[in-house]
């Protein structure tokens, strides 16, 4: 086993440092910039921003986030970015040789408003048969912890599914009481670094209350082997970063969303 596998299985996330150059970040920078305006300049409804309790215990007075699915949908610049070759190099390093989009999505953090996300868990949201799912973060600019960068318990991937973790609802106490926000590891990052983790592992972020707008793309990714569970209404690419879709059908490859 490499030594990034082995560090994932460990603590269920792995920060790749500058996985980005400055000059393919500038491009990134460039055409995320030109989506964000975009969205902001829409009647589309682009704000991200949770409802629920566990939010407004955190979140200040006119707390927003800037948000869409599939920047490769918006930008070839992006479409590259998460096809770029040492990123799926430690995405095979997690997943192995077959390695599926399942989505993409921006967020904008505005400064000194940028809305935090509580404590949770993403399989709630788009489970996996096998649990596969993974996210690799790319930061697009840097995310200090004034800036609302991630913040994530080590190990806590080995809990498994929770209930009442997605961060919307009244958590349960019993599962979020141990781990609560303020105790997480903070994990700062520079601009082209990439921060990989499980869809178990509890990550939450505070809001951004600094002079700078924090910029990040995650992307949700999952062995060839596994597919959504059944029933599932969410975005789902099935493009193929990597080897083969081991679960494609003819009729799979023609649906857009489940």
């Amino acid at each position: 086993m490499g030594q990034i596998k082995e560090f994932f299985e460990e603590n269920g996330y792995y920060h790749a440092r500058s996985v980005f150059s400055s000059n393919e970040l500038a491009a990134m920078v460039k055409d995320f910039d030109y989506i964000v305006e975009k969205l902001q300049q829409s009647d589309e409804v682009v704000d991200g921003t949770w409802e629920g309790s566990e939010i407004e215990k955190l979140q200040n007075k006119n707390s927003t986030i800037i948000h869409t699915h599939n920047v490769q949908q918006y930008s070839a610049v992006w479409l590259h970015a998460i096809q770029q070759e040492r990123f799926l190099h430690i995405a095979q390093e997690i997943l192995g040789e077959n390695v599926i989009l399942h989505h993409s999505k921006l967020f904008c953090k505005p400064q000194e408003k940028g809305s935090p996300f509580p404590m949770h868990q993403d399989w709630s949201y788009f489970p996996t048969v096998k649990d596969t799912m993974i996210a690799g973060i790319i930061h697009v600019s840097d995310a200090t912890d004034e800036m609302g960068c991630l913040r994530i318990y080590p190990g806590s991937h080995k809990l498994g599914r929770l209930e009442n973790t997605s961060g919307q609802e009244a958590n349960s106490p019993e599962v979020l009481k141990p781990y609560p926000i303020e105790n997480a590891t903070i994990v700062k990052a520079q601009a082209g670094d990439v921060l990989f983790f499980h869809y178990f592992t509890l990550h939450g972020s505070m809001p951004n209350k600094s002079a700078k707008t924090r910029k990040t793309v995650l992307v949700q990714m999952h062995a060839g082997d596994d597919q959504m569970e059944v029933g599932i209404d969410h975005v789902n690419e099935k493009l193929v970063l990597r080897g083969r879709n081991l679960k494609a059908t003819r009729a799979s490859a023609g649906e857009v969303r489940g």
